[in-house]
């Protein structure tokens, strides 16, 4: 696992530093073996409130949570178990998704899912500008990578038409789909 740490307002002491390595370490077990995880960690001291951010990238997944506490030890053990849970979340959705996925080819034994799709207008301000790396992954991983991050919407590149791609969770609960067209 290869951390990378950064404290804000604070100074990190190597108990710190060794501690949310350790607790976070614990995670490892989810993985594979040779699955390569990077770990951001974030400490920042607010006042009196202590805050841990915890950014995980791990074979294509991005799990990330974030505690504040009045201290930081209690911070860090109430992060992990938010990423603790993410990660059951997302190892029960893969294992379900692989026996509908088998349930449905042994039903239709060839015939593909027709997705609905939805031509909305969204208007939105920008007010920052990120870059990121995205790797090609089906419309139904995106939407679970996104309800992993607790974000709105996810952008990706789309494996089946190797387009980017964006899904978003609309008012009413569904989601969206956007894809671009010349």
């Amino acid at each position: 696992m290869k951390f990378m740490v950064r404290g804000k307002n604070i100074e990190i002491t190597d108990a710190l530093r060794n501690y949310g390595r350790e607790k976070i370490g614990k995670l490892k077990k989810y993985f594979d073996e040779d699955v390569v995880i990077e770990c951001q960690i974030s400490f920042e001291v607010d006042k009196e409130r202590h805050i841990v951010e915890v950014t995980i990238f791990a074979d294509g997944l991005i799990l990330r949570g974030e505690e504040e506490t009045g201290d930081m030890y209690a911070s860090i053990d109430g992060v992990i178990e938010k990423l603790e849970r993410q990660v059951r979340k997302y190892k029960t959705r893969i294992s379900n998704k692989l026996r509908r996925e088998k349930l449905e080819f042994k039903e239709q034994l060839g015939k593909r899912s027709v997705r609905d799709e939805e031509d909305e207008d969204l208007a939105a301000k920008i007010v920052k500008t990120k870059s990121f790396a995205i790797k090609p992954m089906p419309v139904e991983e995106a939407v679970m990578q996104m309800d992993l991050l607790d974000h709105d919407f996810f952008v990706f590149s789309n494996a089946n038409t190797e387009e980017v791609n964006v899904v978003y969770r609309r008012n009413d609960g569904n989601y969206g789909l956007i894809e671009p067209t010349l």
